[in-house]
């Protein structure tokens, strides 16, 4: 067999094999029939027919998502209880259908899932929104991150224009509910406490350092500050806009309590002084 003919062989079982894929995940899915004549009918040997095959994979799929789902969300699983979880998962299945060849991206969708499906519940969305960003944090790309002694070689005349490179772990979210208490109480497996909606968001940091994720409440001008920095201001636009909340003379100081804050968490991964325009 010449090479043109061996390719277009193994084509034709790639082909082959994507139909037959392709029709399995359609009856997963939306339980269309075309993979049924493609499954052996053993209803004379062991009684087994095509349908209660079909049927034990369906089912042992649908429970490998609600493990998947459980892993990605614990939280949101206890504070709903197994009953309830079960069958949250199998309305999300049906509307936001697997596709990916890792499950670890089932259940990105979920939080504006909950806003819907749960509305009555909002701390249930709030709660899907930290357990991924946690999730996303801890699967980031690493990168190293800087020390104190790579700022401190920035001339002193230069720092105004000096922008900041995060890692990719790091996230900001704003949240309405009690939501990080919650989460670490179920984590810790400690005294069941209440969802309560606090009478303003608090601003929330998350980030991974190392091989552990971590969170940390911000004041009000860290996490603006840090927004703007994760928006490419500069230590000058960082200064000027903390005057909202400290005298200008004072605010050179604080900006820089906070870049030595970021590095000392390892959330900065480079330095760069920003060109000045023409």
């Amino acid at each position: 067999m010449s090479f043109e003919e061996n390719t277009e062989h193994g084509s034709e079982h790639s082909s082959e094999l994507y139909r037959l894929q392709k029709n399995m995940l359609d009856w997963l899915i939306n339980k269309d029939e075309k993979i049924k004549p493609d499954i052996i009918d053993t209803g004379e040997v062991n009684k087994v027919s095509v349908d209660q095959r079909l049927a034990v994979y369906g089912n042992a799929y649908g429970y490998r998502l609600i493990d998947a789902l459980s892993d990605n969300y614990p939280s949101v699983h206890t504070l709903l209880g197994d009953d309830d979880f079960y069958k949250m998962t199998y309305a999300y299945m049906a509307a936001h259908p697997s596709h990916h060849f890792s499950l670890r991206y089932f259940g990105h969708k979920l939080e504006e899932f909950l806003k819907i499906y749960l509305s009555e519940e909002p701390v249930l969305a709030e709660m899907a929104r930290f357990e991924w960003a946690l999730r996303k944090g801890f699967d980031a790309a690493n990168n190293t991150p800087i020390s104190l002694e790579s700022l401190q070689e920035i001339p002193i005349e230069q720092w105004g224009s000096l922008q900041f490179e995060f890692h990719p772990s790091v996230s900001r979210l704003d949240l309405e509910w009690n939501v990080p208490q919650l989460w670490s109480a179920i984590d810790e497996e400690t005294e069941p406490m209440p969802a309560e909606k606090l009478e303003y968001p608090y601003a929330w940091l998350l980030w991974r350092k190392e091989l552990l994720t971590y969170y940390r409440s911000l004041d009000v001008d860290e996490a603006w500050a840090l927004d703007t920095a994760l928006n490419n201001g500069n230590f000058a636009e960082l200064c000027e806009g903390v005057c909202e909340w400290i005298d200008e003379e004072h605010a050179p100081a604080r900006v820089a309590g906070f870049l030595s804050q970021w590095i000392t968490d390892e959330l900065l991964t480079d330095l760069n002084i920003q060109a000045a325009l023409q």
